[in-house]
């Protein structure tokens, strides 16, 4: 998703560290990605000059950004022992920086709502409108990959739809989701068909309520584009996963329209083959296969992305 940053100049980060107020936007940058209107709600600051210390610092080389809708999201790029341990020392002598770091937990938590707040709107409908990259095609084909019998975590069930299939063959389905009203739904459904060897659990794909070690496999269906961070969702999905368990991730391959975010509530528009890859062997995921699985025939075309990896036992 990020390019490698080049080495920074010396002199062009002592010059830029020398402001209090950039020091402040390095510690939260290197905790979250923020946007310019995010770091004025934490900062209180205006909207030019967040902008100048941001261009400054994307100058310097510390920071870059990524597009994300109508918004540019900033992250921290550079850190080697030295600079990593001036931000420490700041940390300790700016007085503002505890309340920035808390300030921005709750700013943060707003963009997370908002995306909650758009499941909830559609829990209990969610089947009979259209969702991207939710085809029975793609399914089938992830499927034919599982073992028999297994404990098997569904991270972003929805209502619950595919892990109520999954149950079918599996010893147990622990169906995680990050809103209470698709988690309600679900439950519903288990209960009307008669399935009880799924456990559904609220909770989020970057702090799963899941023991270490808990599952055999892990799967992601058309959800892991939703999380903010999903090299961390990812990193979760291979702490709960056994030695010699695996994990399935079926998701839109990187598309161009970005008017899922608002339709569908996309934090990310779909991933790259190598991106998918590299996520999860830097998690520690072996014997990784990536493969287009899909491609929808009506305008945009999503594509559906299938990739599978195996936990070392």
């Amino acid at each position: 998703m990020y390019q490698k940053p080049t080495m920074p100049s010396i002199v062009k980060i002592l010059r830029v560290l020398s402001d209090p107020n950039r020091l402040r936007i390095l510690l939260l940058l290197g905790a979250e990605e923020l946007s310019v209107a995010e770091l004025q709600e934490i900062l209180v600051m205006g909207q030019s000059t967040i902008s100048t210390h941001l261009s400054q610092l994307k100058q310097a080389g510390l920071v870059e950004d990524r597009r994300t809708g109508k918004n540019n999201l900033y992250r921290l790029i550079y850190s080697d022992n030295i600079f990593a341990g001036l931000l420490a020392q700041a940390k300790q002598e700016i007085p503002e920086a505890a309340a920035d770091q808390s300030t921005m937990r709750g700013v943060v938590k707003k963009r997370q709502d908002k995306m909650r707040a758009f499941f909830d709107s559609v829990a209990g409908r969610l089947g009979k409108d259209y969702v991207p990259g939710k085809s029975w095609k793609s399914l089938a084909e992830a499927l034919l990959r599982l073992l028999p019998p297994m404990t098997i975590a569904d991270l972003g069930t929805g209502e619950g739809t595919f892990a109520l299939l999954l149950a079918e063959h599996a010893r147990k389905v622990i169906a995680v989701d990050t809103s209470a009203k698709m988690i309600e739904v679900a439950r519903e459904q288990a209960q009307r068909h008669g399935v009880n060897n799924v456990d559904f659990r609220l909770g989020d794909m970057e702090e799963l309520p899941i023991a270490d070690g808990e599952v055999d496999l892990v799967f992601f269906s058309q959800s892991l584009h939703h999380a903010l961070h999903p090299e961390r969702a990812v990193r979760e999905a291979a702490r709960i996963t056994a030695p010699g368990g695996r994990i399935v991730i079926l998701d839109l391959a990187k598309h161009r329209f970005e008017e899922a975010r608002e339709l569908y509530a996309d934090e990310w528009l779909g991933f790259s083959e190598s991106e998918l890859e590299a996520m999860l062997q830097a998690a520690g995921f072996s014997e990784v296969q990536t493969s287009i699985v899909h491609k929808e025939p009506e305008t945009p075309q999503f594509q559906t992305l299938l990739a599978v990896g195996n936990k070392p036992a």
